[in-house]
């Protein structure tokens, strides 16, 4: 009877969670944000670097990088973008049920479920193999896609902070810097050096934390 009511439940919100599903894999007019494209090609160019040819170590990587780790937050705390949610522990529950269907339309695992699986699994259930299609389609396209490469890449940034240049708070996102530099040095350092960083790098990155440290005896930072 319980199983019964949630699949009810299920059926009157259904459409609204495949679109929101289909809004974060679609591709509208086939091309993916410039910021997905240019990151999924550099984890690409990561993988022919260190020679990985398996795809399926290319789809953990980027999923774990973009839909596991920004979208399923964002699934699971709307409240963090819509800041007047409340969200009760009803809510919360509702909520994880459809970060976890979404999580597993990512998988590459296959399901095997039966009476005595979790609930929330067998909701989706039949969902889920229609949605790992949807998504092996979406991370094609995106890798089919033109690439971009990094001037175009910097002119869209620079256009998009234009966009919001009255909302950055410029001296806040230096202190934060500041408290970070100063806190990894040497561990960033170290790296550097192991990786045969170029020398003019690693000057540039004492440069800057000799500046922090000047500001922070005045208590800027």
């Amino acid at each position: 009877m319980y199983l019964t009511k949630l699949l009810s439940t299920k059926v009157a919100v259904h459409s609204f969670v495949e679109n929101l599903f289909r809004s974060i894999w679609g591709l509208p007019n086939s091309k993916a944000p410039l910021a997905v494209k240019y990151f999924f090609d550099f984890l690409d160019a990561q993988a022919e670097r260190k020679k990985i040819s398996d795809p399926d170590v290319l789809h953990i990587w980027k999923t774990n990088s973009l839909p596991l780790r920004f979208w399923v937050n964002i699934l699971k705390n709307p409240d963090f973008v819509f800041s007047d949610l409340e969200k009760t522990p009803h809510l919360d529950g509702c909520l994880s049920v459809i970060a976890q269907a979404f999580m597993d339309s990512f998988s590459l695992a296959e399901q095997h479920l039966d009476k005595h699986s979790p609930t929330n699994k067998l909701l989706y259930a039949k969902d889920i193999p229609q949605y790992k299609q949807e998504v092996k389609s979406y991370y094609k396209l995106v890798k089919d896609q033109t690439s971009i490469s990094s001037q175009e890449f910097k002119i869209f940034l620079q256009e998009e902070s234009k966009k919001h240049q009255n909302e950055f708070n410029e001296s806040a996102a230096l202190r934060e810097l500041c408290k970070y530099m100063l806190r990894y040095f040497s561990e960033v350092s170290q790296k550097l050096e192991q990786t045969d960083a170029p020398t003019r790098l690693k000057e540039d990155m004492q440069n800057v934390k000799e500046l922090f440290e000047s500001v922070k005896r005045s208590g800027w930072c």
